[in-house]
């Protein structure tokens, strides 16, 4: 597909504009669309030059592309289960000059059809809710962004597992509510918590989110980072 054709916007999508001008991301209007959470990620992830990078549930691509303008990245992988996302991804690869640097696969986390111990990095922005919690979503593209449904996040730890190579990392995001249940259920899969940052709305507020990477057969000992205010160093969107 050409730059051209891969940005023609489909009936309920829009063009919108990030890191200054930098980034055009086609994303739907009243469906799915990133939120803070995938920019706090792309700040926190640690990458060496050349690294194999693999995103679970990639949206529409946000965290890789910002990867690749920010980061060495080798190769990054998108695995997207949603067809509809998963050619937004493919489309904004394209549009932003980065479609040999990015493949976009459609399909499921439980069962990544990516080769066993491929991958340096997995990152992951999982749904936050189990799936039996809370109001669900009547949009479905949303609803399964925010709640386990397709994917249970033992699920996403085993398959993090299989691809990873020996000291491989995953890096999620998680709700700070959860934080002692992701940590627990890391180490059952053998993946030793290493590094994690706390996310607070404001200096008056408490804890929101908690930022973890942990480390595939890697030795125990977690490094706290710096607290993490507000939105980091991005907004979400440029003013249009």
């Amino acid at each position: 597909m050409d730059k051209d054709l891969a940005q023609e916007l489909r009936p309920n999508e829009c063009m919108d504009h990030f890191m200054e001008g930098r980034l055009k991301l086609i994303q739907s209007k009243d469906g799915y669309r990133f939120s803070i959470d995938a920019i706090l990620l792309s700040e926190f992830v640690t990458v060496k030059p050349g690294d194999i990078v693999v995103d679970f549930g990639t949206g529409c691509g946000v965290i890789l592309l910002i990867l690749l303008n920010t980061k060495p990245v080798g190769h990054a992988f998108g695995l997207e289960i949603q067809k509809e996302l998963a050619d937004q991804a493919g489309r904004n690869a394209i549009i932003n000059g980065l479609g040999e640097k990015i493949d976009i696969i459609l399909g499921d986390i439980r069962y990544p059809p990516i080769d066993k111990e491929s991958a340096d990095i997995i990152i992951c922005n999982p749904p936050y809710r189990q799936a039996g919690s809370g109001r669900i979503n009547p949009v479905l593209r949303k609803a399964i962004a925010r709640h386990e449904i397709l994917a249970s996040i033992d699920d996403i730890l085993n398959a993090a597992t299989r691809l990873l190579r020996k000291k491989g990392r995953l890096v999620m995001i998680y709700p700070s509510v959860r934080l002692v249940d992701i940590l627990i259920r890391m180490r059952h899969f053998n993946l030793e918590p290493k590094k994690a940052q706390i996310n607070y709305p404001s200096l008056e507020s408490g804890a929101k989110l908690a930022l973890i990477e942990a480390s595939l057969g890697g030795r125990p000992g977690l490094k706290i980072e710096p607290p993490l205010l507000g939105q980091g160093n991005y907004s979400i969107l440029d003013p249009p």
